[in-house]
């Protein structure tokens, strides 16, 4: 029997307690509830059916290939002759829950080709009853949503209805209103009407007189025009029924030739027939006749070639024939010269075998020393063994220890390039630490000859200003002698005429004294004692002035006045001394009043002044 069964087919995917795959195939007929038939497929059963029914895919390709298979049995399903069929087979006569084996066959003219057979469990009652559940739910679902659609389409319908009523009275409405319009337009259109029909009317009669009038004459005209043409149709029907008369012979002379004709094509048609069954026929045979021609032509070529391999070995066997022959004759010369030889060799052999059993002895003792030896033999080469086996392992150990010792050779290696780079780099450093310590000690002591010289200027600064101020009063009355005291100077004086009441620094006020005893009148000498152990007088003449400058050299001793000049080089990280100017540094005056101490040494002759001053 034939019956349309749906079938589904699941890849279930399991984790626990290991990941697997399987495949569920179900059978099921929408029919017949009852109707269940199970599959479950895992990668091992797979393997075990690839390799029976000889299957080229894998699992994971499997499914697919199944459902491109079914497709083309639907395909095929309404076809007269289906190529591919699905068969389901049953050992029992009817399916009573009995196992049933699903067979997609394709068919051949030559034979049924079973591509794929799976064997199908029927359901239990619990799988039939899960599966019964599982249809009525999906039922109650569908249930559920045709009628919440029923109530949508309800709902819209009696929306749809109400506004087609309202719709439809106000289209009443419009109706009535434009039929009172028409019946109105009407009446006045068949007043306006009947008014033209009577014009009308009253025209029509006249055009109706004077067309009758037309109508006569031209009446009178056709009449006699249709006399003459009734002759002339007259005088063709006559001709025509003439020519009828050969005609209609000439076709009952067609009819009766077409007629023999179709009897003749009615007969050649059925021959026809009957000659292209021949043919088949004839050509069937052909194919047959060809098969076996070919068939025994490959068997003559295969008897022409025995043929010739036999008359081969018949000319072999002749000439093997004479070669015995020959061989016969000299065996039988070999013959009697071997029973001779034979003879006296029986002679020698009883000879040999009182020697051989003599010397048999002599092996059997040879045999027991040589066991005896092939036992120490393998005692030496199983220790032999051993050693080999533990020189292998200890030349293994060797080359892991080479390589080790490579390795650390190397790092030593390495280890003793960074500690010379490391050395070189504390001696560089040593000699920056040696050359910076001994930068920091010439630098102590710059500073403290600095720290000299500044508190002696600042006192003999303070002596000037002092004696400046006493005899500023004497000069003005005396005429340019002046004598300064170093015992009554202050030490901060203040210039009342300049207006500044804060103190001044000693050089400022130093630098302010030393410019008025340059610019004085050198008409008379003015010596001026700053010291009167210490200071020497010094030379005011008409020709000789000291300009403001200070940078001219003392003439008569040829030294420079005041500190040297490498005192003052100006270095270019140094800080300028504020408030003492380079013509007082370079003045003459200086350079007798620095004391031991402050005079440069040969270590510090060669630093700047910016040094000796850090502001």
């Amino acid at each position: 029997r034939r019956l349309n069964v749906r079938v589904n087919i699941e890849l279930l995917s399991i984790s626990n307690p290991v990941h697997k795959k399987d495949l569920a195939v179900r059978l099921t007929d929408d029919n017949d509830p009852f109707f269940l038939y199970n599959l479950v497929i895992s990668e091992e059963d797979f393997q075990s059916l690839k390799s029976q029914q000889g299957l080229l895919v894998d699992f994971s390709a499997f499914p697919q290939k199944f459902i491109d298979l079914l497709q083309q049995c639907i395909q095929e399903q309404n076809k007269d002759i289906p190529r591919f069929l699905l068969q389901l087979v049953s050992s029992a006569p009817a399916l009573d829950h009995t196992p049933v084996s699903l067979n997609v066959v394709e068919t051949n003219p030559f034979k049924h080709l079973t591509h794929l057979s799976l064997k199908f469990l029927p359901g239990t009652d619990a799988e039939i009853k899960k599966f019964l559940a599982n249809c009525l739910k999906c039922l109650k679902e569908d249930k559920m949503m045709l009628e919440e659609k029923l109530k949508r389409t309800e709902e819209d319908l009696t929306r749809q209805l109400s506004y087609t009523q309202q719709s439809l009275s106000e289209k009443s409405r419009e109706l009535d209103k434009l039929k009172n319009e028409w019946t109105s337009y009407t009446t006045a259109l068949s007043n306006k009407h009947s008014q033209e029909l009577t014009s009308e009317k009253e025209r029509a009669l006249q055009a109706q007189t004077q067309y009758q009038q037309q109508h006569e004459q031209q009446k009178k005209e056709l009449e006699n025009l249709h006399q003459k043409s009734v002759q002339q149709l007259q005088n063709r029907l006559s001709e025509l029924e003439v020519i009828n008369k050969d005609l209609t012979e000439r076709r009952y002379k067609g009819d009766s030739t077409v007629r023999e004709l179709k009897a003749k094509l009615s007969g050649l048609e059925d021959e026809c027939q009957r000659a292209k069954q021949e043919v088949l026929s004839l050509r069937r045979e052909n194919t047959t006749l060809d098969a076996e021609c070919h068939e025994k032509e490959k068997l003559i070529n295969q008897l022409q070639t025995r043929v010739a391999v036999l008359e081969q070995e018949i000319k072999d066997k002749d000439q093997l024939v004479t070669r015995t022959k020959e061989v016969l004759d000299a065996t039988q010369e070999q013959k009697v010269i071997l029973e001779e030889s034979t003879e006296e060799k029986q002679r020698h052999i009883e000879k040999l075998e009182t020697t051989i059993k003599s010397l048999s002895a002599e092996l059997l003792k040879a045999n027991e020393i040589i066991k005896k030896l092939q036992g120490d033999l393998k005692t030496l080469m199983s220790k032999l063994k051993l050693k080999n086996t533990v020189t292998i392992q200890q030349e293994k150990l060797l080359a892991e220890k080479e390589e080790k010792l490579q390795k650390e050779q190397r790092e030593s290696q390495e280890m003793g390039q960074s500690l010379r780079m490391k050395e070189q780099e504390v001696c560089k450093l040593q000699e920056q630490l040696e050359n910076t310590i001994q930068k920091l000690e010439e630098s102590k002591q710059l500073l403290k000859t600095n720290e000299n010289v500044i508190t002696w200027l600042n006192r003999q600064l303070s002596e000037v200003q002092m004696a400046k101020k006493l005899d500023s009063p004497a000069s003005a009355h005396a005429g340019g002698r002046a004598a300064v005291s170093p015992l009554s100077m202050p030490d901060r004086p203040s210039f009342h005429s300049s207006g500044l009441s804060h103190p001044i620094s000693p050089l400022y006020a130093f630098q302010n004294f030393l410019e008025p005893i340059h610019s004085k009148n050198g008409n008379s000498q003015c010596p001026v004692q700053l010291n009167s152990q210490l200071l020497k007088a010094t030379r005011c003449s008409d020709a000789h002035t000291v300009p403001a400058a200070g940078h001219a050299a003392n003439k008569e001793n040829g030294d420079q006045l005041g500190l040297e000049s490498k005192y003052f080089k100006k270095k270019d990280d140094s800080i300028p001394l504020r408030g003492l100017s380079q013509n007082t540094l370079n003045s003459e005056y200086l350079r007798p009043y620095l004391p031991a101490k402050a005079q440069p040494s040969p270590k510090t002759a060669a630093t700047p002044a910016s040094a000796y001053f850090p502001g």
